[in-house]
């Protein structure tokens, strides 16, 4: 979200580290992922940084959610090894979960980044970006 509404291009990784308050190491392993999976592209170099290699409404957020997140299982049973558990093959709870991991896909892939950065105004500022430029 903050590459979507950053004007200006290109974000370092420490400037997104500070603005998000979170570790550089961890980012730049996120950054590394994202770049692989063609989501964002990534400058080398002094004036370098990061920017959207797609646009935003070409990126959908189940796809990211899901390549994102390595392991989205609730409960063992609903990972590849099913006899982790006693009530294995006899549990309802089980098609229950995979039932409600299915209905939070669906609903995140009703959205884009686009959907996301639609209002930007909060998000920049949140993110102390100057306000854009109207032309």
């Amino acid at each position: 979200m903050a590459l979507a509404v950053a004007d200006h291009g290109l974000v370092t990784i420490e400037e997104l580290a500070a603005r998000h308050r979170i570790s550089r190491n961890h980012l730049m392993k996120v950054a590394q992922t994202l770049v692989a999976l063609k989501l964002v592209k990534s400058v080398r170099g002094r004036r370098g940084g990061l920017l959207l290699a797609r646009e935003p409404a070409d990126v959908r957020m189940g796809d990211v959610v899901r390549t994102m997140e390595m392991d989205m299982e609730l409960v063992p049973c609903l990972g590849d090894r099913q006899d982790t558990c006693v009530f294995s093959g006899v549990c309802r709870l089980t098609g229950a979960l995979r039932g409600a991991s299915e209905a939070f896909f669906a609903s995140l892939d009703q959205f884009t980044l686009a959907d996301m950065v639609s209002s930007p105004a909060g998000l920049r500022e949140r993110l102390a970006l100057p306000a854009r430029a109207l032309f």
